[in-house]
């Protein structure tokens, strides 16, 4: 079950392949031929009875507590921890693990959701003829390929597209591309392709035309005492700690760089093909990729301090922008108020211990056993975990004498992927009455599992759909998913909210949202008092705030921001404003806004319309000052913030009311239909 949480939920693109001696079709069967093969043999291999139901988390503590010694005993639960926990299972020692904080809490929840054998690494090994980074990339292939198999509900093929402007680079990064088909041999997945100017605007119509060439295609995807024979350090940026605690005298190995990523609306990008940026202004890589409806772009790549709550910057977040807004057209207005999430990962760049260069970075991953036998895994990608752990646990048998067999991980089915096919979200809707949308994300999510997730769906008491009330109203995420997460030992309302769902990585304010209808469900399954719900509920808002980019977005817009409008606009903003502020007092209050919609046939409930003030009520005093208007439509008009609630509410009902007034005395109208005051993707 650890290793599902380290790849749940995430969109994943493969890289492609070519083979000269095989058609597409027979290539194909061959594929499959070789992974039903890995997979009957994995299985075979596997002696041991898997239980169907989690045990609960006290019984997990109980049994960590009470075994006198394990076999192997791994600190870390990310997807190279899960991953080595998973290798040992399998090779029937008697395993542990333990984590700080949740399954893959740290970097491995902060990926670019991308599996992929490295193109930038790639042409680096053929550049500087380095056979350590070929080798990262031959390892990375093999790895997607054996991913998309064992998870096939989790995992999907992607297109991504190579925009090029120049026509010399054509022939250049064709061939580099094929290079990369060609190391993938049999495990490759679609052949990459060239398309014409035409085609690639087509395909990508959000794309810059000017200058554009054509474009190039490839496919990627503490309580007590724990005895154990051998520990397993898989800490990630938290290596150099746990080296220390076996000895003081170790020198730090790891060199941490933080990459940032930020979601923008799904409308950025089509939803099946991708987009690479191989040379940025200042030489790093940036992927835009369409994920779970939204569109994410990153990463940085930069120094950085080692915490355990990174914290995504403005800087990056404007830089992110910036190359994005190089590869798009002119018509397609890259806004900051657009970022609905950003986030912030620590890459554990790492030094090999083993080496004589030991301030060289190791580009793969290094296996190392200290003089004491603690074994550390370090290094590496996101998407070599499998192979990864396989390495550290082939080290520690034979550093500890374990009594163990060869790794059996390559193949071997995750977590609902036994019974997942591509059209089960159909029986999801036929036998449970789930919306279609709802459907297809559980079945994508839990594969298999799903059907235990619409079990506990509640009744919606409408005619349609019959079950599965949604946290938030614009994502498929339903309250029995609360209920599963603490089954699949989720213990905090950050857990649901980043992990065993996505919502704060796709929109925080929606995130923030359905925060109190999760911690209410949290609460009566966990029985939480009323003072521990005030903490979660608190904490969660922290997450949301720090970690997950909602700070950036309130820096935004702040007493002392410029206002950048002209005379005009300023007129014309001062007339809706007085529309609501009829006494002249020089500020509104939710009693004015409401008396103001109440005349137009609107109706917004007090709660929900003090929401909507407290975001433009930037010194928090209860009421909205004209000049604090005016530094939020200053901000709207220079595209810090959009979709403001106050904004988009207060021009609806300007145009309403000027309808009743005589025609000479009414402004020119706008004639954009107006969007609903309901949070439309709401930026930070």
């Amino acid at each position: 079950m650890a290793i599902r949480k380290a790849v749940k939920g995430t969109a994943v693109v493969a890289s492609g392949g070519l083979v000269a001696f095989y058609g597409l079709t027979q290539l194909t069967e061959y594929r499959k031929k070789q992974a039903r093969l890995s997979r009957v043999e994995a299985v075979e291999q596997v002696n041991m009875a898997f239980q169907d139901e989690l045990p609960s988390r006290q019984a997990q503590l109980t049994a960590l507590r009470n075994t006198q010694e394990f076999d192997v005993l791994v600190v870390g639960g990310g997807a190279t921890g899960s991953g080595c926990a998973l290798d040992a299972v399998t090779r029937n020692l008697k395993t542990a693990l333990v984590e700080r904080d949740d399954f893959s809490s740290g970097t491995s929840s902060r990926s670019t959701k991308l599996i992929h054998g490295g193109v930038r690494y790639l042409q680096k090994a053929l550049v500087k003829l380095d056979y350590e980074q070929y080798m990262m990339v031959k390892e990375a292939l093999h790895e997607r390929s054996n991913l998309l198999n064992i998870a096939p509900h989790l995992t999907a093929l992607l297109p991504i597209m190579l925009p090029i402007y120049k026509w010399w680079q054509l022939p250049y990064y064709w061939a580099g591309i094929k290079i990369y088909d060609l190391v993938a041999g049999a495990q490759c997945l679609k052949s990459s392709y060239i398309l014409t100017k035409t085609k690639a605007l087509e395909l990508f119509p959000m794309l810059k035309r000017d200058k554009l060439v054509g474009a190039i295609v490839y496919y990627d995807g503490q309580e007590f005492d724990v005895r154990a024979k051998c520990v397993i350090n898989a800490t990630g940026p938290f290596t150099d700690a746990l080296r220390k605690m076996d000895d003081q005298k170790n020198p730090n190995i790891c060199q941490p760089s933080a990459g940032v990523h930020i979601v923008i609306p799904g409308y950025y990008s089509p939803d099946n093909m991708g987009l690479l940026d191989p040379a940025t202004s200042d030489g790093r890589v940036i992927f835009f990729l369409p994920w779970e409806k939204m569109t994410i772009a990153g990463t940085t790549d930069t120094p950085t301090e080692i915490t355990p709550h990174p914290i995504p910057m403005e800087e990056d977040i404007n830089f992110i922008l910036t190359e994005v807004r190089n590869y798009l057209s002119p018509d397609v207005e890259v806004r900051r108020g657009d970022v609905l999430a950003a986030w912030s990962g620590i890459r554990p760049l790492v030094t090999n211990p083993n080496s004589k260069d030991t301030q060289s970075i190791c580009r793969n991953h290094i296996v190392h056993i200290s003089d004491s036998g603690l074994v550390t895994i370090a290094g590496g990608k996101w998407t070599t975990y499998r192979s990864m752990a396989e390495d550290t646990l082939d080290a520690a048998v034979k550093a500890h004498n374990l009594s163990a067999g060869p790794s059996k991980t390559v193949g071997l089915m995750l977590e609902g992927a036994k019974d997942w096919t591509p059209t089960m979200y159909i029986r999801l809707v036929q036998d449970y009455g789930l919306e279609v949308e709802v459907a297809q994300h559980l079945a994508s999510s839990y594969g298999g599992r799903a059907y235990e997730v619409a079990k506990m769906a509640h009744v919606t008491g409408k005619r349609w759909p019959i079950v599965g009330k949604r946290l938030v109203s614009e994502f498929p995420y339903i309250e029995s998913e609360v209920q599963y997460a603490i089954k699949e030992y989720a213990c905090t309302a950050i857990d649901v909210i980043a992990r065993r769902t996505r919502l704060g990585f796709l929109n925080v304010q929606a995130a923030e949202e359905a925060l109190p209808r999760i911690v209410d469900i949290m609460g009566k399954q966990l029985t939480w008092s009323e003072q521990r719900k005030r903490e979660e509920l608190s904490a969660a808002k922290q997450f949301l705030y720090y970690e997950m980019g909602y700070k950036a977005r309130s820096e935004q817009l702040t007493d002392t921001s410029e206002i950048t409008l002209t005379p005009a606009e300023v007129g014309r903003y001062m007339k809706r404003f007085h529309k609501f502020d009829k006494e002249n007092k020089g500020f509104i209050t939710t009693v004015d806004v409401q008396r103001v919609l109440e005349s137009i046939n609107v109706y917004i409930d007090a709660d929900t319309l003090h929401e909507i003030l407290n975001e433009v009520d930037l010194n928090k005093n209860g009421q909205v000052e004209f000049n604090e208007f005016l530094q939020l439509m200053s901000a709207v008009k220079k595209g810090q913030v959009s979709a403001n609630r106050l904004a988009i509410l207060m021009k609806t009902a300007e145009q309403s009311l000027d309808q009743t007034e005589p025609l000479e005395q009414r402004e020119p109208v706008d004639q954009r239909k107006p969007v609903s005051v309901d949070r439309s993707g709401g930026g930070v």
